[in-house]
């Protein structure tokens, strides 16, 4: 994982963790990077969780061979990076914490002191020389907290990204890094595309050869691939061509439905299409589909007068992520009142860019001939 001789990674593994941010499953643990930077002057990369502080500074101190750092760059300030500041800031009390002003008043929340004696605040466009290696402070607000910065290292032309390009998942772990990538992003950053786009707009002006981000691989070889996902899925643009259907069924008729639609769609010619039961299915990588493909189907059942349960939930998670720029079908089931379509469509109202199919699916409990017809007309339509 080191970049090079004087770029060095110290970061740790954790497989002990069941939910990431206590709400996302991660079968293959996670890591939680951090970097030193040798040099005349010797640079830290941010901590690691609490639960790691000792293997963390056990790493840093085999990387260190007696020396003692002398800036500690803190980027982002969420308790999976920055929980082991204290113990950093007590093992090494000679060294600078280098961050910016909002950073330092979480660290005033979090731990009952600014560092006030020993820090160094840094905004947009400023410097920090340590030799050879020279340091470039970017802001990146929202991406996804407030305060974050990235770190442009302009000797050996590396990005240290703070949360940006990372991934679910340990280091030692064989997957795949566009899937965890794009639930990590949809799901974590997903509701602020637009300040994404503007740090892509930054970086845009640096010679980047190595992406370092604080979860996931470091990234070397091409970097084009990473950047251009990045700027799809910061602009809500279609990733991969296909129909995402996400459904619930109480009794198997809207199952029923789906399944008959999905053929319809191959018959048509869609390249892909995905199927999710709400229900059943891991809600991150629901949404991460709906955020992947172009056009998508919502098949659910009246309930109470509104709509199921795992729907709703479902399409809050598109919402509250600024969903947009996509083609809709709806398919309600409803045995006396059918309310879900004009839920499902209250809902989604206020996103941008979305076109409803025309063709609407009404089941009134069981899937009859004129069922199969609509189903046809909206697999057309969608295709």
């Amino acid at each position: 994982m080191n970049t090079s001789e004087s770029i060095r990674y110290i970061g740790v593994n954790d497989h002990e963790i069941d939910l990431f941010e206590g709400q996302y499953v991660v079968p293959n643990g996670m890591a939680y990077n951090s970097y030193v930077i040798l040099d005349d002057k010797i640079a830290v990369m941010d901590s690691v969780d609490c639960h790691f502080s000792k293997q963390w500074l056990d790493n840093l101190s085999a990387v260190l061979n007696g020396r003692t750092p002398d800036y500690f760059i803190v980027q982002h300030m969420e308790p999976d990076h920055s929980s082991s500041i204290t113990a950093f800031m007590d093992t090494f009390p000679d060294t600078i914490i280098v961050s910016n002003s909002r950073s330092f008043g979480m660290m005033q929340n979090f731990f009952g002191t600014e560092y006030a004696d020993r820090r160094m605040a840094v905004d947009e466009g400023d410097t920090l020389h340590l030799g050879q290696h020279t340091l470039h402070f970017i802001t990146a607000p929202m991406v996804h907290w407030p305060e974050v910065i990235f770190t442009y290292e302009s000797h050996e032309k590396v990005l240290f990204s703070a949360d940006a390009f990372g991934k679910f998942g340990a280091l030692d772990t064989d997957e795949d890094w566009a899937c965890e990538a794009r639930r990590y992003y949809v799901g974590i950053v997903g509701k602020y595309g637009a300040l994404v786009q503007s740090v892509l707009k930054k970086l845009s002006a640096f010679d980047i050869q190595t992406i370092c981000p604080l979860h996931g691989p470091v990234l070397s070889e091409n970097l084009g691939y990473y950047l251009n996902l990045y700027h799809i899925w910061s602009s809500y643009g279609v990733e991969s061509e296909g129909v995402m259907i996400a459904y619930t069924s109480v009794y198997g008729n809207t199952k029923k439905a789906v399944e008959i639609l999905a053929e319809e769609l191959k018959k048509n010619g869609c390249p892909k299409v995905v199927i999710n039961d709400l229900a059943r299915s891991d809600m991150a990588e629901c949404v991460e589909d709906a955020f992947r493909y172009g056009k998508i189907v919502l098949a659910t059942t009246t309930y109470n007068g509104d709509i199921f349960p795992f729907m709703r939930e479902f399409i809050l998670h598109l919402t509250e992520r600024s969903y947009q720029n996509r083609v809709i079908g709806l398919i309600e089931n409803g045995s006396w009142a059918p309310q879900a379509v004009k839920v499902m469509k209250g809902m989604l109202e206020k996103c941008k860019n979305i076109t409803f199919a025309d063709q609407d699916v009404r089941i009134m409990s069981g899937v009859n001939e004129e069922n199969i017809t609509q189903i046809k007309a909206l697999a057309k339509e969608i295709c």
